[in-house]
């Protein structure tokens, strides 16, 4: 591919971020996804407490047992009430979600990692940095590839 391809790439996404921004339906949809990712968010965070903090099970471990709880939590309501969507195609959307959710939480324990050990930071407060950080990856990946 030439430098001019990947140019004229750039611009199309670029046009198409900036139509969707003036869409007033866009910011309704991020507003519910914001809505459904606190419930998710509460999810996580009280399911990490518990695996770490009661169970005594190993952070890592806890962030996926919380992760695997807070992703079919947000599945259900996004796919019903952040995108509209029933009927048909559940199970392609659901695989979609899976991968995005899957990108965005391999970012959040790699992160969460560097904030424990390295940074030295509380377990459950470093979930809650990680969990925020790896949001925006989420919601761009479910809007662009799994509900599109």
């Amino acid at each position: 591919m030439s430098s001019l391809d990947t140019t004229g790439g750039r611009t199309a996404v670029l046009a198409r971020v900036r139509a969707g921004v003036r869409r007033s339906a866009n910011w309704l949809q991020l507003g519910r996804f914001c809505a459904v990712g606190a419930t998710g968010y509460v999810v996580n965070l009280a399911t990490f407490a518990l695996c770490t903090h009661g169970l005594e099970i190993d952070y890592r471990l806890a962030a996926t047992v919380a992760f695997l709880v807070a992703v079919t939590n947000n599945f259900v309501w996004n796919r019903r009430w952040t995108f509209g969507l029933t009927g048909r195609g559940r199970r392609g959307q659901a695989m979609r979600f899976l991968a995005v959710s899957a990108g965005a939480f391999a970012f959040n324990v790699a992160l969460l990692q560097v904030l424990v050990d390295a940074g030295g930071m509380p377990e459950v407060l470093g979930q809650a940095i990680a969990v925020a950080a790896a949001a925006p990856i989420a919601f761009a990946g479910n809007k662009l590839w799994t509900f599109a």
